[in-house]
């Protein structure tokens, strides 16, 4: 997820911010016009009795001084009528105040909202999902809508526990989009608790400990992973073999949160079943990296998906399938029998997740245009590097970690030219 090419990253998110703080300073300008409005009320009723009674003290002294003089009063049409004027009513701070629509700046308005990007976001993991679904059974779905309800409920904790407004900042969708993200990565038959884990760290300590959406300079998902990676490395490996026995509904419920496995399956069948995993045996990777190339080919439509509704640049997608596909050209041309080929380095694991979707968040990438082309060119090196030489059979998670702490050097050395003045 990247914000729009022409929109400024600290500008563009902390708009959501901003929209608080407006609200705010609306409420307290109707409470101060309340205020005043009820003020000249009182005024009002006290001038009124002020009139009633200098009316009445000039009654009685004419009436005395007629009294003396032998002659009758005047008729009451003789009198000054009473003031009609009545006391306006208080303004509401919805209905009678006139509403602006006021904001900070930047004042040109955004071609999507957070809201509407998060949203967007999460449909176009759909074709993923549904992939994934139908190659791993349906405890994709489990641990998604179990992410999804820990997020929220983190989320929402947190945001009382800072006094913050739950609707504003639960609405806006970056919490579920974390929650799924990370729900995806996982194995799916993984036990729950290694998903509440996961996703409770995600949000508390890779995002609200840094301020919020905005404030993080890391991918808030990634983070997650990753400490879940380290800390539990035989529950992360176990993955199904892609289209062969996929679990049903109840099968998949069992063993996330009984750990009854189904029938047929065994520990064993379930570790090392992704090509990535068999990536030195060339002949084993092969064989299981077309069930895998499904998966990114769907990720893949909902990442162009993106681009065409410019929720997210074509740089740093480009650069990292780019960076990837150039270290996997060059060592398959030096050796092709000890490295894999192109095609399978961009269509197995999660390659299309990664450039599409992981890696263009908005908040912890390069902003600059070069600069999210170099950001991306790095995760894909990265990614190669520890494809091939790493520990572990992918290393996304760590690849994107690592350039989101260089994202901010990048963006100085490549800050665009101010118009008129030298670099």
């Amino acid at each position: 997820m990247v914000c729009p090419s022409h929109i400024p990253l600290v500008q563009h998110f902390r708009y959501a911010k901003s929209e608080l703080w407006t609200q705010q300073r609306e409420r307290q300008k109707a409470e101060l016009a309340r205020e005043r409005y009820e003020f000249r009320n009182i005024r009002l009723e006290r001038e009124k009795e002020e009139q009633a009674k200098r009316r009445e003290a000039k009654k009685a002294a004419l009436k005395k001084a007629q009294s003396q003089e032998g002659k009758k009063p005047p008729s009451k049409r003789h009198w000054p009528a009473p003031s009609r004027r009545k006391p306006s009513k208080a303004p509401s701070a919805t209905t009678d105040m006139p509403q602006l629509a006021t904001a900070a700046a930047p004042h040109i308005p955004p071609l999507n909202s957070v809201p509407q990007m998060m949203r967007q976001v999460l449909y176009a993991l759909l074709p993923g999902i549904a992939m994934l679904v139908y190659s791993f059974g349906w405890g994709v779905v489990i641990n998604i809508l179990l992410a999804c309800g820990v997020a929220l409920v983190c989320e929402a904790a947190i945001l009382l526990l800072r006094r913050r407004p739950l609707g504003v900042f639960l609405g806006d969708y970056s919490a579920l989009v974390t929650a799924t993200l990370l729900a995806i990565a996982l194995p799916p038959l993984a036990p729950w608790w290694l998903t509440v884990l996961g996703v409770a760290f995600a949000i508390v300590f890779g995002k609200h400990l840094y301020g919020g959406l905005g404030f993080n300079p890391f991918n808030p998902a990634m983070i997650g992973y990753a400490m879940l990676l380290v800390s539990f490395p035989r529950e992360m490996t176990q993955w199904l073999p892609a289209l062969e026995n996929a679990p049903g509904l109840f099968e998949s419920a069992r063993a996330i949160f009984a750990g009854a496995l189904p029938t047929g399956l065994s520990v064993d069948a379930m570790s090392g079943a992704t090509p990535l995993d068999a990536l030195r045996d060339q002949e084993q990777a092969m064989s299981i990296a077309p069930h895998w190339a499904g998966v990114n080919l769907a990720f893949l439509a909902g990442g162009l998906w993106l681009l065409y509704r410019r929720v997210i640049g074509w740089q740093i997608p480009a650069g990292v399938l780019g960076g990837l596909a150039a270290m996997a050209a060059l060592f398959w041309l030096l050796d092709p029998a000890a490295h894999a080929g192109v095609g399978f380095h961009l269509l197995a694991g999660g390659t299309m997740l990664a450039a599409f979707f992981i890696a263009t968040d908005p908040v912890s990438a390069a902003t600059t245009p070069r600069g999210r082309l170099l950001f991306g060119l790095g995760i894909g090196v990265l990614i190669y590097v520890i494809r091939a030489w790493g520990g572990y059979p992918d290393g996304i998670a760590f690849a994107v970690l690592l350039m989101n702490i260089a994202a901010p050097l990048i963006d100085h050395y490549t800050r665009p030219r101010i118009y008129g003045h030298s670099r």
